[in-house]
């Protein structure tokens, strides 16, 4: 009784699409990879499974928890990727190591880890992406964080803001109080979480003045727009983090340019969930999701844990988030067009199938139907389907 009960049942945190949704999945994955060539990011596909040891490079040793792990015949272990941009940091590094820099690649693919599940979260996702390599400028930044702001606009979304920070000046600000390491990742886990009691708890623990601990407990508030950014100049007591609100000043200075600085606020306590990050690290967050949408930065060091030392800057957005955005604001999802339901009466079959030859070399969509129909049952059924027109052989 438990075998047959398990063929029906999927694994957990897994799902199906349905033909609406996939069509609706379909139709923003089109729509993100039109953009994406049009501003000159070229597609790659990497395996569904890689190497343990390639896909933990570079990463916390947390992060294997998390992962779904195999081997194969001669035991080696293996591993589902949790994300794209190592392994297109290993294709670039082996295959396209002699491609001309700077390289904009994109993706459209699905990613696993094991996570407890909850609305927009499973273990199965799909993520759409680029990577852009080569290049250490502000202005490369810039123009990933325009590519992501189109990317949700062009998926039909309108109310959004993008979560700018830089890893550099939290990284700057441990430092100038010569935090140990331990601290340090303790306070970055609760930043990270957005756990502000833990993180006062943590930093009362700390044999620092009353003026340091301040400025730690007030990291993850340091949020705003440009007023904000040129206080936080007083917080930095060291290069490192002036050169980091340097830099977000720069970017932001060039998003102008883009005319998309509207969509954008600075966000200071911003750490992303990946170690590899080195400098601008942003997210993506609309009214009634609880978790980014869209999520990136800048991560100078990865290429070189696999031998190819290359700057690199990127970002990607979940698929299905994007969808249940749309659905909680009541937006118009992109779709394929349903244009015509083709029926016919009996003894006009090869005249239906020449008609839908011709709609279809037109650019119409159309179904044909499999059996004779009077008017009515064809009626019914292009109703039923959906389809905009009903074209009936009489």
């Amino acid at each position: 009784m438990e075998k047959d009960k398990n063929v029906l049942e999927i694994p957990y945190g897994t799902r199906d699409f349905l033909p609406s949704e996939a069509a609706d999945k379909r139709a923003i994955e089109t729509k993100l990879a039109e953009l994406f060539a049009e501003w000159g990011y070229e597609e790659v596909v990497t395996p569904t499974i890689e190497y343990l040891d390639n896909l933990t490079l570079g990463s916390s040793v947390s992060l294997q928890d998390h992962l779904f792990k195999l081997f194969d015949r001669d035991n080696r272990t293996l591993a589902l990727r949790h994300e794209m941009t190592t392994p297109i940091a290993r294709l670039v590094s082996s295959r396209l190591k002699d491609y001309p820099l700077p390289m904009k690649l994109s993706y459209i693919s699905s990613v696993f880890r094991q996570e407890q599940t909850q609305m927009g979260r499973q273990c199965e996702f799909h993520q759409a992406g680029v990577e852009l390599m080569g290049s250490t400028s502000a202005f490369a930044d810039a123009e990933i964080l325009a590519l992501a702001i189109q990317g949700l606009l062009r998926s039909g979304l309108k109310d959004f803001q993008i979560c700018l920070g830089q890893v550099e000046f939290l990284n700057g600000i441990m430092e100038q109080y010569q935090l140990p390491a331990e601290a340090k990742d303790k306070l970055k886990a609760a930043m990270e979480q957005r756990n502000l009691v833990e993180l006062e708890t943590l930093v009362d623990q700390l044999g620092l003045s009353d003026n340091a601990k301040a400025v730690l407990k007030k990291l993850p508030l340091l949020n705003g727009g440009e007023a904000m950014l040129k206080s936080a100049y007083d917080l930095a007591l060291n290069e490192q983090s002036r050169r980091a609100l340097d830099n977000l000043s720069e970017i932001y200075r060039l998003l102008k340019s883009y005319g998309v600085e509207q969509y954008v606020r600075f966000d200071l306590g911003i750490i992303r969930d990946f170690s590899y990050y080195t400098g601008m690290v942003f997210e993506a967050y609309t009214p009634g999701l609880g978790f980014p949408l869209c999520g990136g930065g800048r991560y100078d060091h990865l290429l070189s844990d696999f031998g190819n030392a290359c700057p690199a800057t990127g970002f990607g957005m979940g698929i299905e988030r994007i969808l249940l955005a749309l659905e909680r604001q009541g937006l118009e999802k992109p779709k394929r067009a349903r244009n015509i339901y083709l029926s016919y009466a009996a003894g006009k079959e090869a005249q239906a199938v020449e008609r839908a030859r011709v709609l279809r070399q037109e650019g119409k969509t159309v179904e044909l139907a499999l059996t004779p129909q009077d008017k009515a049952e064809a009626v019914k059924m292009q109703q039923a389907k959906g389809y905009a027109e009903l074209v009936y052989l009489a």
